[in-house]
């Protein structure tokens, strides 16, 4: 380890987006963990949709691996029509706001899934049981776990085969969920004393990136950074991103955003230099990195 690693108490190579079966990936923490550790990867956030319910796991899992761990999650938000997903890094969880914002979206998140299972339902043979036994304990539900379930009956053979297949829109079951604007979940996150990175900002298709002005103005109210090292993100939109992050003096991450056998996605595929993650640690006030 080098002189600067052992001043940031933390060493690379870092991936920041990683998912466990606690949202919608397919392996416990624990096995996150270890393969984000057999990559080469020796600092890590577990990033679960809405929950921080792996963090214990992960944080012994690390420690017992000489890692580091910094406690995450990915909370959801919605702009016009767009899914935005914002990567929340060191803060409190029991931030009373926070907090309440993460069970209405849980909660919503089941509602919807119900939705859609009673929607696929009539033309095809799957029940709410099958999904749940694709959920694990604890986890947020969510269209992963519908697609799991699609799978385990026959009806799709892979999660990328259902996602294109019978959860495609154009299949008629699409419905959303609760989210708050991406301005209230910024807000959110800070005042929880977190750190908040827009995740995989720009993304081909109809979720296309944001204009810039709205980027400037989530900035303004406390957005640190954007997580540009993405498979989805585009190249146009990196280049865009690369220059306002410069401009503004932002935090700029790259992150696997691994899921098991969800995604393609590898641990530390992307990767976010020792200078960001130590800036992430620096203005985080809400909860602590578990240091090995």
């Amino acid at each position: 380890m080098g002189t600067a690693e052992r001043a940031h108490g933390f060493h690379g190579p870092s991936d920041l987006h990683l998912h466990s079966v606690r949202s919608d990936g397919t392996e416990p923490p624990a096995g996150v963990v270890q393969a984000a550790h057999r990559a080469g990867v020796r600092t890590m956030a577990l990033t679960d949709h809405d929950t921080t319910a792996g963090w214990a796991e992960a944080a012994e899992a690390t420690a017992s691996l000489d890692m580091t761990f910094l406690p995450g999650m990915e909370l959801s938000a919605r702009h016009e029509w767009r899914t935005v997903h914002l990567l929340a890094y060191l803060f409190d969880p029991d931030h009373p706001r926070l907090r309440a914002e993460m069970e209405r979206i849980r909660e919503d998140r089941i509602g919807r899934a119900e939705r859609i299972v009673r929607s696929i339902a009539r033309s095809h043979d799957l029940t709410w049981d099958d999904v749940l036994a694709q959920t694990g304990a604890g986890a947020t539900v969510g269209r992963p776990h519908i697609a799991d379930a699609l799978v385990a009956r026959g009806l799709a053979v892979d999660r990328a085969a259902a996602f294109a297949g019978i959860l495609h829109p154009s299949q008629g079951h699409f419905t959303p969920h609760y989210a708050p604007d991406p301005v209230t979940a910024v807000e959110l996150v800070v005042a929880a004393g977190g750190v908040p990175i827009l995740a995989h900002p720009s993304p081909r298709g109809r979720e296309r990136m944001m204009p810039p002005a709205v980027l400037r103005e989530l900035v303004a109210h406390g957005l640190a950074g954007f997580e540009v090292g993405h498979r989805e993100n585009t190249a146009d939109g990196k280049r865009v991103l690369r220059a306002l992050a410069a401009e503004l003096d932002l935090i700029v991450t790259g992150s696997s955003d691994y899921h098991g056998l969800g995604k393609p996605n590898q641990p530390g595929e992307n990767t976010t230099d020792d200078d960001m993650v130590a800036r992430i640690i620096a203005r985080a006030s809400g909860t602590a990195p578990v240091y090995a």
